[in-house]
């Protein structure tokens, strides 16, 4: 089969490419390496199944080529992180809807199966938890930033689920929920990353706000095990799904975790949202998934822990850091 990955060398893109590739597909994978990394991907490259194509998603002329040949399109190029999207609002609204509308208009035109990823972040300051995909949906004013990505989010949803109302467009929406592992950086401001650094070099790790506030973290090759069953799943077409890692830990628990499994003496230091992002932040206490409907769709269920996550970022992180800047204790 062949398979059209955009953002393709983004974190979970990379990962989706090795498992599809590992189940004999041709993969291509379309990115502008905006955010994702070529080294994600270099080790696929010389294969006579992958292609790379350096460009971005609102090429529409390209995009109609490559979603005419193509059988399946997993659209994973967007913008990412709470800082990115803090700095650059603007960028982040016309990247994820723009970049969504050209994707689903052609696959539309040619009838391609395609899966749509949205965000927990579109639960905003939802209570009720776990969240569920058909909960109501509450963020905050739009003169905080920090709902753009979320709210650009929803719009993508709202124009799949359009497109399966009016033509029965083969898609599927899924809601990931921190989805963390090896390839990911803190450049934008990913938790788990950033701690598991810090906390190899000895250094202090930085919690935003008083670390009460808790998240769940599901390790990548989980969630792509999940991403490659939707398409092949009918039932799924037209539907909200939830993946991730139901395990709730708070952030001060998280820091306290990473320091513990990489026997490092680094502190803790609390800051203010308002230092790390601006004035007027806003942050969401809790998010857990309902991984129900997930599990009884694509049976559906994590295997790896936190402990699994924190060992095989900080695994990773071992083999780039020179040996003289970090703990060794494992």
């Amino acid at each position: 089969m062949k398979i059209l990955i955009t953002g393709g060398a983004g974190f979970v893109g990379s990962h989706l490419a090795d498992k599809l590739i590992g189940q004999g597909h041709e993969i291509t994978v379309i990115d502008d390496l905006s955010t994702g990394q070529y080294a994600n991907i270099a080790h696929l490259e010389d294969g006579e199944r992958f292609r790379l194509i350096i460009e971005t998603v609102l090429n529409k002329k390209l995009m109609e080529e490559l979603i005419r040949e193509t059988d399946h399109v997993y659209h994973m190029a967007s913008a990412v992180g709470v800082k990115l999207i803090m700095e650059h609002p603007v960028k982040t609204i016309e990247t994820i809807f723009h970049g969504t509308d050209v994707v689903l208009g052609f696959c539309s035109r040619y009838r391609k199966r395609v899966l749509i990823p949205s965000t927990s972040e579109v639960y905003g300051k939802g209570a009720s938890v776990p969240f569920k995909e058909n909960d109501d949906l509450l963020t905050g004013s739009t003169d905080k930033h920090r709902w753009a990505y979320a709210c650009a989010k929803t719009l993508d949803e709202f124009l799949a689920l359009a497109h399966w109302k009016e033509t029965k467009l083969p898609v599927v929406v899924v809601r990931l929920f921190n989805t963390v592992g090896p390839r990911q950086t803190g450049h934008y401001g990913m938790v788990v990353p950033r701690f598991v650094q810090a906390a190899l070099k000895n250094e202090a790790i930085t919690v935003h706000g008083d670390g009460t506030q808790s998240r769940c973290f599901g390790h990548v090759l989980d969630v792509v095990n999940g991403l490659t069953k939707l398409l092949d799943s009918p039932a799924c077409f037209g539907q909200v799904i939830n993946l991730g890692n139901s395990e709730e830990v708070s952030i001060k628990q998280l820091a306290d975790t990473a320091i513990e499994l990489t026997g490092s003496s680094s502190e803790i230091r609390f800051i203010p949202y308002e230092e790390a992002y601006g004035e007027g932040f806003e942050d969401m206490r809790r998010r857990v998934p309902s991984l129900e409907k997930a599990k009884n769709l694509i049976g559906y269920k994590p295997t790896r822990t936190l402990t699994d996550i924190i060992n095989d970022v900080a695994d990773e992180f071992r083999k780039e850091i020179p040996s003289s800047k970090f703990n060794v204790t494992s």
